[in-house]
């Protein structure tokens, strides 16, 4: 490329992001839309045959159900495809303050139940693999050990935090809760109905601060460069779209996780109820991120001890951030399409 190429391209791209709608417009795959319900909005992505297995993407909360179809590049939706599979996505869509009774119950019992066995009837009742990232795939865990009746094969859960004992901050946090046994925390996010989705894009932001601090220069060094920026304003589309969390939920996800580790326990308490890791029994596949700032590899390698009634627990590691590890094609998807062939 030309100087004079180079420096029509750099300020093409700095008025995009400075004026215009940024850098690459979002290309999602395309789907079709099977239900509509609130929260749980169920598609399936066009492409497959009747013949391919159903794969059911669940992403956590306080994510944009997007985080598996980030880009053409950057999608497990398009991979899972383009390998002979029929990838299904629920989606919770906006969490605000009307939702703040909606707890850990509503996703176990209700949402998730209920799309594993749409998926299942509209592939002709054939058991589905369920795929989670973060908080997402200790979800389809729960919900597998809750009820053994639901049609799963098999569950994947990628950077899925399973005991609390290893995630980063949070044995000071449960010092800094034991001055009021956490009431004061757990009043404040009763009384606002939640985390909000500002909360939360703060706090993910804080986890890569680097990253912030790091932008500006990193902005300026690859003006020239469209794909580079491009890449950029794909995870920033992804932060920008973070909801928040209900308040039941996550007054459940501080109290049980975090302060008392029930998920590391492998028993987790909702109310008289207890669901048990161990009522697994599907083959369960966990990828672990050790550069993971949010959920530690320690955290998901954890299951191995937890899961066992699965017959089979695989246990990988993937290099990137948290997000990372979900698009990282060369490992985490490699084993994940390893792991889907062998329950064929």
């Amino acid at each position: 490329m030309s100087l004079a190429e180079t420096v029509t391209t750099a300020a093409r791209n700095a008025w995009a992001l400075t004026f215009g709608d940024g850098i690459g417009a979002p290309e999602p795959t395309p789907a079709t839309v099977l239900s509509d319900a609130p929260h749980r909005e169920l598609r399936r992505y066009d492409g497959s045959n009747d013949d391919d297995a159903a794969v059911l993407l669940v992403p956590p909360l306080a994510a944009p159900a997007f985080c598996f179809d980030l880009s053409p590049e950057q999608s497990l939706a398009r991979f899972l495809v383009d390998s002979g599979r029929a990838p299904y996505l629920v989606d919770y869509g906006d969490i605000t303050f009307d939702d703040r009774a909606m707890g850990f119950e509503t996703w176990i019992d209700d949402i998730l139940p209920e799309a594993i066995r749409q998926v299942s009837a509209d592939r002709g009742g054939k058991p589905v693999d369920l795929v989670g990232w973060s908080l997402g795939g200790t979800l389809a865990l729960l919900t597998a050990a809750a009820d053994q009746t639901l049609p799963i094969r098999s569950v994947t859960a990628v950077g899925s935090p399973l005991s609390y004992d290893h995630m980063v901050g949070v044995k000071e946090l449960r010092a800094l809760m034991r001055i009021d046994g956490g009431r004061t925390a757990t009043a404040a996010i009763r009384a606002m109905g939640g985390v909000s989705a500002q909360i939360t894009r703060f706090a993910y932001r804080a986890t890569a601060w680097d990253r912030e601090l790091k932008r500006p220069f990193f902005i300026a060094s690859n003006l020239g460069n469209t794909e580079t920026l491009a890449r950029m304003q794909v995870t920033d589309r992804f932060q920008n779209a973070l909801p928040g969390y209900p308040g039941r939920f996550y007054n459940q996800l501080w109290g049980r996780f975090m302060l008392n580790n029930d998920i590391g326990k492998g028993v987790v308490h909702l109310g008289e109820r207890r669901i048990a890791l161990a009522d697994v029994t599907v083959p369960v596949l966990l990828v672990g991120g050790p550069n993971d700032a949010i959920t530690a590899a320690a955290a998901v390698e954890h299951g191995l001890t937890t899961l066992t009634g699965s017959p089979e627990v695989r246990y990988e590691t993937a290099p990137g951030s948290h997000l990372g590890i979900l698009i990282a094609r060369d490992t985490t998807w490699t084993y994940l399409d390893k792991f889907l062939r062998d329950q064929a």
